[in-house]
């Protein structure tokens, strides 16, 4: 029969995992190969470092040629899957259509932008979801503070300065915490009107920020935000955005140019196609991560409904560390269904938290330990260069530079604004203009449901 072809659809934490598994296990034995749109694996926990200028872009991105012995790499985006005919259609980068014909398939692809039918907010916001929207983000942030020390009164001086993050999960905690000294470290050489000094408003319907976090770590992050200014507001949401602001659903309206869109995720749309059974957008799977009905076809991450077998009824979060661990799951399993090994359940029980909060600050809660302060910054530092499968001492190094030299404030002017919509579908791609992205220096910037990464 030859060689089993093994196809893996999406390279992000679980789809990586599987992958690097499936080449360590298979030993040559099966022809592996990777269908992504990008040729990295993103580092998505660090994303807000490189917004706020602490990181550079290929810091938190690792090649997958580089480190997947024995995979092949295919350049596209999933299209479909043929499950009779065993066949994934996809498009290359340069629009052109293929197909991968597969014995065995690996399904992890992800999480896209949740959308909220909020008037203006898919005109005027941006999501936080890849390195394009980084870098638009941290020109776009330079570029405000620029402007709002050159404006000619003090009304544009303090919309063009006033930042609102929506969303108090991961993403959003983490933006207005870098951001926050990022901006400070901006005016410090290019001074604002007297009196005046960058605003960020960091906005959630829930009642506090983390609020699927221990209420230790919440408490701990909500002083941390305070205290440097950050104007934490729950149980207030957006009513409408428009180039010129938000309109909060107290009815107060904001003046901003920019406008975070932090709220979460949700599956990738690409499984609805499947045509088999959803549990609220995630393609079901039973605990050995294989799709009831389809023994040659497995799903492991944000698109993928785990049962949560310490707590029956449940299924896992959509979280990088379940994520990462079903990826190696995933893998075991295939290799299993082809005669080389046993399958085994998915079953992994949190470790705990890290919430990065800039500087030396941070909450984590490693084995149920709380920590806050230098400690928790320690930890959560540790943790990432740990987790991260490639560029640790560069992330090291930038860390370190970062300590000791002040931030550049340059534009690199490499990302336009219509190229990072908040309603793509792919996070990773730059799309073409469509007509709905706000013009540079207004609208504005934005983010995951905080498929952060936890222990």
């Amino acid at each position: 029969m030859g060689r089993p072809r093994i196809v893996v659809v999406g390279a992000g934490f679980a789809g990586s995992r599987a992958a690097r598994t499936l080449s360590r296990l298979t030993r040559n034995k099966a022809d592996i190969t990777l269908l992504n749109p990008t040729d990295y694996f993103l580092y998505l926990p660090l994303l807000p470092q490189v917004a706020a200028g602490i990181l550079e872009p290929r810091r938190v991105t690792v090649s997958l040629s580089g480190t997947l012995p024995r995979v092949r790499l295919v350049l596209g985006e999933a299209d479909g899957v043929d499950l009779t005919a065993r066949k994934v259609t996809y498009t290359d980068p340069e629009g052109r259509s293929g197909e991968l014909a597969y014995d065995r398939l690996v399904l992890a692809v992800g999480s896209v932008n949740k959308l909220l039918p909020v008037p203006g907010v898919a005109e005027h916001a941006h999501g936080f979801r890849g390195i394009p929207e980084a870098l638009y983000l941290r020109d776009h942030i330079t570029r405000q503070i620029e402007l709002a020390a050159a404006a000619p009164d003090p009304e544009t001086c303090r919309s063009r300065c006033t930042f609102v993050v929506v969303g108090a999960g991961y993403t959003g905690v983490e933006l207005a915490a870098h951001g926050s000294l990022f901006t400070d470290a901006l005016v410090r050489h290019q001074p604002l009107r007297e009196g005046m000094r960058p605003r960020w408003l960091l906005l959630d319907i829930a009642g506090r920020v983390l609020p699927e976090l221990d209420e230790r770590l919440s408490s701990t992050a909500d002083r941390v935000l305070r205290r440097r200014g950050v104007d934490v507001r729950t149980k207030t949401s957006v009513k409408e955005a428009t180039s010129g602001g938000v309109v909060l659903d107290d009815g107060e309206f904001v003046d901003t140019r920019t406008l975070m869109w932090c709220v979460g995720v949700r599956p990738d749309p690409f499984v609805e196609g499947l045509d088999r059974p959803l549990e609220r957008g995630r393609l079901l799977v039973d605990p050995f991560l294989q799709v009831p009905g389809q023994p040659d076809v497995f799903a492991c991450g944000d698109a993928a409904a785990v049962p949560d077998l310490h707590r029956p009824g449940r299924y896992t979060p959509m979280t990088a560390q379940h994520a990462w661990r079903q990826g190696a799951v995933a893998g075991h399993n295939v290799v299993a269904s082809l005669g080389v090994g046993t399958r085994r359940p998915y079953r992994h029980r949190d470790l705990g938290f890290t919430v990065d909060l800039g500087g030396v600050q941070a909450a984590a809660n490693p084995l149920g330990v709380p920590l806050s302060g230098p400690l928790a910054g320690a930890v959560t530092r540790g943790y990432h260069l740990l987790a991260m499968p490639g560029n640790r001492v560069r992330v090291a190094a930038d860390w370190l530079l970062d300590a000791v030299l002040p931030r550049q404030a340059v534009q690199l002017g490499l990302v336009r604004s219509w190229s990072v919509p908040l309603d793509t579908a792919a996070p990773e791609l730059a799309r073409v203009p469509d007509g709905r992205g706000a013009p540079d220096g207004q609208g504005a910037p934005h983010t995951k449901e905080d498929s952060h990464g936890h222990q």
